[in-house]
């Protein structure tokens, strides 16, 4: 069986009972009550709709990256979007715009598309893979320093402590709000992917040969920067930094499929919104002293020693 039908299966089932499960459990045979009603619709339904929405994003985009850099190894903030878009985020609370209703994600969109616009303007004349990944590299670089200053020079220990707090990823406490920023941006962003996967499967056989079979490779540089940085920002604008994600979904989808980027995309963006999905219902129900666990933390957990096992792996398989 092919591995979408599977995954949409899956999130079909996924998907309601994470409505019921949380610090206050929802009986689906129980009367109607206001309050379970409101549970629901204001505090579940939202937060379910944009776990779906960022993991589809970052599995999406995830899968992308690897088959543009023939490197397993690559995640999407190797490209200095996420972080550009996190920068501009912690701006919104430094300076004290982030109390006005959308200031946090539109600060948050505009640093991202400052990351790509910076992305393109240093790589996308020359079309060279190298010198397009260290560019994302620096500019990752620059802006993980510049939060670090604004950390360090934060005017109040509430803002410092607000800056950390959203660092960490999660989705608590995100509304209908947030989905209707996220849901367009990140769609629109994986229809950009999916219009490069053509050229992603003849880049494969190397960029002379990918020229010879007529890929541009400015139009892919465009189609990449424009859909990781649409749907990498809209995730980082709505719910903070979450890694991972994009590194190790298309690893488990690329054994479920022929390896092609083309065919890697689409399940990849389904298995990342179930694997968010389900990694936010296991952050509610840990029983901590002190709240909810981060998402961002709770899939950092799970991805380093995932990606250590790759390490691993490729080392003995290069020995």
């Amino acid at each position: 069986m092919r591995p979408i039908p599977l995954l949409l299966i899956a999130l079909a089932i996924a998907a309601p009972l994470s409505l019921l499960a949380g610090r206050v459990w929802i009986d689906p045979f129980a009367p109607e009550t206001q309050t379970a009603t409101l549970i629901l619709m204001e505090l579940r339904l939202p937060r379910a709709f944009l776990a779906l929405i960022v993991g589809a994003g970052l599995g999406g985009a995830g899968a992308a990256m690897q088959g543009y850099l023939r490197n397993p190894l690559a995640d999407p903030g190797l490209f200095g979007i996420a972080p550009g878009a996190a920068l501009g985020a912690v701006l919104s609370m430094w300076t004290g715009y982030a109390v006005a209703a959308y200031a946090l994600p539109m600060f948050a969109l505009i640093g991202g598309a400052g990351a790509m616009a910076l992305l393109a303007l240093i790589a996308g004349r020359t079309g060279g893979i190298a010198l397009f990944t260290l560019a994302g590299l620096m500019i990752a670089s620059l802006a993980g320093a510049l939060m670090s200053l604004a950390i360090s020079l934060a005017p109040t220990p509430f803002a410092m402590s607000e800056i950390v707090t959203w660092l960490m990823g999660s989705l608590v406490d995100r509304s209908w709000r947030e989905v209707w920023i996220a849901a367009p941006l990140t769609l629109a962003g994986l229809a950009f992917l999916i219009a490069a996967g053509r050229s992603l499967d003849a880049l494969t056989l190397g960029e002379a040969a990918a020229r010879s079979l007529g890929v541009d490779p400015r139009r892919l540089q465009f189609l990449l920067i424009a859909g990781v940085g649409l749907t990498v920002g809209a995730g980082v604008a709505v719910a903070g930094i979450i890694s991972f994600v994009g590194l190790i979904v298309p690893h488990l989808m690329r054994q479920l499929t022929d390896r092609r980027p083309s065919s890697l995309i689409v399940p990849s963006a389904l298995a990342g919104a179930l694997l968010l999905l389900v990694a936010d219902v296991v952050c509610r129900l840990l029983p901590l002293p002190g709240g909810e666990l981060r998402l961002g933390i709770a899939l950092s957990l799970i991805g380093a020693p995932f990606f250590l096992h790759l390490l691993l792996k490729m080392r003995k398989g290069l020995a």
